[in-house]
């Protein structure tokens, strides 16, 4: 694939505060993007070490380890995982060393991460760390003390921020989105990598109440989609706060399938 204008690499890095998370709220989005040529990178904060009712923490994060990577392949993508533990995530100078460092040594043209306002502090807080990390990789004098570590990126990526977990904020209020993507080509991609996490099924069922893993994110999918007059969709807002680059590059990528209302 050629380089797209305003694009360097054709990379995409979609980074979630744990894993599953980069399925339910991006990944019909994230398929088409590979589909038209982008190298796609997941990347989780946390490792999911809290997402049992029965097994320890280091046996569940190291199944949900397992479970991402096999989902991630089938866009063929790297799975890389920051190593924080869930529900103890903080923004510190430890952390924003990771994220940094994580936007260099991919050195994406677009960012994907969480809605700023979503229902959890963990997806708040990655949301943040993620805005921060792609202001701060093209500063020099930024130092990320980690090994063998990357250098800097040459400019700011474009960042986008997926859809608040029921389309709500921490408040339960609907949240205003800049558009939609038309996931009805990829929503069986979507589900095929959703379905790789199959020990957050039983997890939710106990904590949450919802013992319809896929069919749940079918339902939203459709919901959003009937709100763009397609039949499956995913929203999105871009970051366009100073300096960030202002062009709706999914938009001019995706070209029909981005409806803007």
């Amino acid at each position: 694939m050629k380089r797209r204008s305003g694009f360097r690499n054709n990379v995409v890095l979609a980074v979630g505060a744990h894993p599953d998370d980069v399925e339910f709220l991006m990944a019909g989005t994230l398929a088409l993007l590979h589909k038209k040529g982008f190298r796609i990178f997941i990347a989780t904060v946390c490792t999911g070490n809290m997402g049992s009712m029965t097994l320890r923490s280091q046996e569940i994060a190291s199944i949900r380890f397992r479970e991402a990577e096999k989902s991630a392949r089938i866009l063929d993508a790297p799975y890389i995982c920051l190593g924080e533990s869930d529900l103890h995530l903080v923004f510190d100078n430890k952390t924003r060393f990771k994220t940094v460092e994580l936007v260099r040594r991919v050195d994406p043209d677009i960012v994907i991460t969480h809605f700023p306002e979503d229902y959890m502090m963990d997806h708040q807080l990655t949301a943040d760390l993620m805005w921060d990390a792609c202001f701060n990789a093209p500063i020099p004098n930024y130092v990320t003390n980690q090994a063998n570590p990357a250098k800097p990126t040459r400019r700011i990526p474009f960042l986008f921020y997926a859809d608040a977990i029921g389309g709500r904020n921490r408040f339960g209020e609907r949240v205003r989105v800049d558009f939609y993507v038309d996931i009805g080509s990829s929503i069986r991609v979507k589900e095929r990598m959703l379905a790789q996490h199959k020990s957050q099924r039983e997890w939710l069922r106990a904590q949450h109440g919802i013992d319809e893993y896929i069919l749940q994110m079918r339902r939203w999918a459709r919901e959003r989609g009937s709100e763009a007059g397609r039949k499956y969709a995913e929203a999105f807002r871009q970051h366009r706060g100073h300096p960030f680059p202002q062009e709706n590059v999914l938009a001019s990528t995706l070209g029909p399938l981005c409806i803007i209302p």
